[in-house]
């Protein structure tokens, strides 16, 4: 099967998905991100602001704060396809961009280079557990994760796992999923 008709198939589920589930299913994720042993000992962790039918990261974001983490989230640079990460410190920093995405204003935030982000936190949209993913389409994330060294993490929900997703030249797996019932290893990482 083609990556656009899983992408769809997969979307549909998630769509179909009613708010109190979302929230719940999201909620326990967060709950195995904030004592992940890797984002534990992070200073500075690299993560989208999420759109439904996403894993909620607004309430992750906060949590994170709390903590005492920092947070960056991606400018993304359409000409180039490239991204560029901001701190945060309050939604308030954030706007909203092409296709309703939300994204810091560089004005108002501190740039963070590629080598500071400890752990990146890596959309997609279907996942197998050897760590491949498909995303939304855009290869942001691709060319960034050829040239970042740090943990990357994706955070999914069961029903957003494959046994089988085609996979092609550039892309780059995810060392961990973290799911509402499981974290899975996907790479070995020293």
């Amino acid at each position: 099967m083609e990556k656009t008709t899983i992408r769809k198939n997969i979307l549909n589920k998630l769509n179909k998905l009613d708010n109190k589930v979302h929230n719940d299913l999201s909620h326990h994720i967060h709950r195995k991100v904030i004592v992940d042993e890797k984002v534990m000992d992070a200073q500075i962790i690299g993560i989208t602001v999420s759109s439904f039918p996403e894993v909620d990261t607004w309430n992750l974001i906060q949590e994170l704060w709390k903590l005492g983490k920092r947070v960056a989230v991606p400018k993304c640079e359409p000409k180039t396809r490239g991204m560029t990460f901001y701190e945060i410190n309050s939604f308030d920093q954030l706007e909203v961009v092409y296709m309703k995405l939300k994204e810091p204003i560089p004005s108002q935030t501190r740039r963070i280079e590629r080598g500071q982000i400890d752990v990146l936190i890596v959309p997609g949209v279907v996942f197998n557990n050897k760590g491949y993913r498909i995303g939304f389409g855009g290869g942001y994330y691709d060319r960034f994760l050829s040239e970042y060294n740090g943990v990357t993490i994706s955070l999914a929900f069961d029903i957003q796992i494959e046994n089988e997703i085609p996979v092609e030249q550039f892309d780059l797996p995810v060392q961990y999923i973290l799911t509402e019932t499981q974290r899975i290893q996907c790479l070995k990482v020293e």
